[in-house]
């Protein structure tokens, strides 16, 4: 029988999975690493994406931590509270972007110079319900210019709940005086 224990650095899981195919995260490649993940206490130092997150009331507010940041990746964390139940009884997708969105956000300020969202989408895979804790692995894929392309997972324990895929836009620096 394979090993399914979670690549080293990965978060527990809390839900009694098997790891199968059907909406599970992935266990990595040959080195352990899996796309999107980033353990705690990564060592990455503070970045500019820590100094984005500190201002972010909205995020913040919401209940959202920053778990870590840094070189193109990020994770994010929230619990899905009352107050973001919709009338089916199950979490409101607005509130499941966000914290992906958050995450990208994260991601993608890592390097220093203001970045922006361009646009996202994002693919529900599973309901989330109150009291579930959503953990959010953004992962740079691309940056040509002043554009890059960025992943998210969003997980319930090592269940995948939502794929996000974001495009960012570094801000022009003015013009020097």
């Amino acid at each position: 029988m394979p090993d399914r224990s979670p690549p080293p650095g990965a978060p527990a899981p809390t839900e009694g999975t098997d790891g199968d195919s059907t909406g599970r995260v992935p266990r990595g490649d040959s080195t352990g690493r899996v796309p999107g993940r980033v353990p705690r206490g990564d060592g990455a130092g503070r970045t500019a994406a820590h100094d984005m997150f500190d201002a972010d009331v909205a995020s913040r507010g919401l209940g959202i931590e920053l778990v870590s940041a840094g070189d193109g990746v990020a994770v994010a964390r929230m619990r899905v509270t009352a107050g973001m139940v919709n009338g089916h009884r199950i979490g409101h997708g607005g509130f499941v972007f966000l914290l992906a969105d958050t995450a990208f956000a994260l991601a993608c300020n890592t390097h220093g110079p203001a970045t922006v969202a361009a646009g996202g989408e994002i693919s529900f895979l599973r309901p989330v319900r109150e009291g579930d804790l959503l953990t959010a692995y953004a992962t740079e894929r691309v940056r040509y210019g002043r554009s890059g392309i960025y992943d998210v997972t969003v997980t319930r324990g090592d269940e995948v709940v939502a794929e996000f895929r974001g495009r960012s836009r570094t801000l022009a620096r003015p013009a020097d005086d």
